[in-house]
């Protein structure tokens, strides 16, 4: 009996094989690429000393007096905070493609999508563009229209040398199915794009949610799992090596005594960057998942981890880890938090954003919590400053500013708002 059904099995099989496949199509959606001239891309820089209004929030850098406010894809506001009771905007370098931005003697680099430009700000309110190093961050695309969908692999490999990606409209795609044996199995056409997923002294002050760092002659910028190092001790900056692999989807990088700190969504990665072009794998430790920044004082490394966000997570929590033995760092203590973004740290006080802005007495990691001395709300906040008694806060409607000078009296002392510019 077992024998007939096995060749009844079989029988079927080859008759189904022999009958001839239809096809039928199946619709996706993908983030299609933007093309702009990379000559008109390169000749769009423009510095002026008209106000520009702040329309969107971005990564911060603080510099003798002034603060630098990267708008997003557009630009870098300069605001001249010499009196942190009265900011005021001074002047805007219009920059395609900028995220992220580091400041060393007297230079401004900042990068354009796929290029490093850098400026003299000797007078900072007035910046002079000096030049340009071009494709040196290769791996950088804009972000994405609607990162639910893939991107349009084909065109963005191999894209005209002569193109820059500047951004991306959702278009519709269309793939064949063959209905044969292996109906239910989609198989990209060789001539369908391929959908796949996008991957203080002379130094300026960063947030904690940059890309940039700096260290000695060194620039290094980690965007989409590499790490690039521009040497800046020349005339011209020149990439140092080739771009260093490093994965875990890298979001952000802080220097710390002779080490590079990156916070990733499932950990923290420590690097030794002793030889400056040779960074060498110390340790890494992991959480659960989330996007995170990290900053480092007195061997503590603090992370925080936030939901709402393209890590696809729930968690929210502020970690203190030890990082004494860079190879062997330890977990501290773990606090719950509401949705903590950026954060920084000054002589033992702790900034969070995190439903709004908390400041805490962060002397002994394990008594953080009880020894909060600030909580300003309703305030969206994304990344923080503290430098010398003032702490500079950008947020979703403006940048706040705070006189800590006392810890049991601090307080706002100046909000420069920001221009929620809604397109028609």
């Amino acid at each position: 009996m077992k024998v007939k059904y096995i060749l009844i099995v079989l029988a079927s099989s080859l008759l189904y094989a022999c009958v001839p496949s239809t096809e039928n199509t199946e619709n996706y959606s993908v983030n299609e690429p933007i093309f702009m001239d990379a000559t008109e891309f390169r000749n769009s820089i423009a510095i002026t000393q008209d106000v520009h209004p702040i329309t969107s929030y971005g990564k911060i850098s603080f510099y003798k007096g002034y603060l630098f406010v990267s708008e997003p894809q557009k630009g870098i506001h300069i605001i001249n905070n010499t009196d942190a009771k009265n900011p005021q905007v001074v002047g805007y370098i219009e920059l395609l493609g900028n995220a992220d931005i580091a400041i060393k003697n007297d230079m401004l680099y900042a990068d354009s999508y796929i290029d490093l430009v850098w400026f003299d700000i000797t007078n900072p309110a007035t910046p002079v563009f000096v030049g340009r190093l071009e494709n040196v961050f290769e791996q950088a695309l804009p972000p994405l229209e609607d990162p639910s969908f893939g991107i349009d692999g084909l065109m963005v490999w191999d894209r005209p040398s002569d193109k820059v990606i500047v951004g991306w409209t959702i278009a519709s795609r269309t793939v064949k199915i063959s209905n044969s044996i292996f109906s239910g199995f989609p198989w990209w056409s060789s001539s369908d794009p391929t959908p796949i997923m996008a991957e203080k002294g002379s130094n300026g002050i960063n947030g904690s949610m940059s890309r940039f760092s700096l260290h000695n002659d060194y620039l290094y910028s980690v965007i989409n799992n590499n790490m690039s190092i521009i040497n800046l001790s020349g005339a011209t900056p020149v990439k140092a090596v080739d771009n260093i692999y490093i994965g875990w989807d890298v979001e952000t990088i802080f220097y710390y005594k002779n080490n590079m700190f990156m916070g990733t969504p499932t950990g923290l990665l420590i690097y030794s960057v002793a030889n400056p072009t040779q960074p060498v794998f110390k340790s890494s430790i992991q959480h659960v998942l989330g996007c995170d920044p990290v900053v480092v004082e007195n061997d503590i490394a603090y992370v925080t981890i936030h939901s709402g966000n393209l890590c696809g997570q729930n968690n929210n929590e502020l970690i203190a880890i030890d990082v004494k033995d860079v190879e062997n760092p330890k977990q501290v203590v773990s606090y719950r938090m509401t949705k903590p973004k950026g954060l920084g740290i000054d002589n033992g006080t702790l900034f969070i954003c995190d439903d709004g802005l908390k400041i805490y007495k962060a002397d002994k990691p394990q008594t953080i919590m009880a020894n909060e001395l600030a909580h300003y709300t309703g305030i969206d906040g994304y990344d923080v400053i503290p430098f010398e008694n003032t702490l500079m806060m950008i947020a979703s409607d403006g940048i706040y500013q705070y006189d800590y000078s006392d810890l049991t009296n601090i307080h706002q002392i100046s909000f420069l708002p920001m221009t929620n510019e809604k397109e028609e």
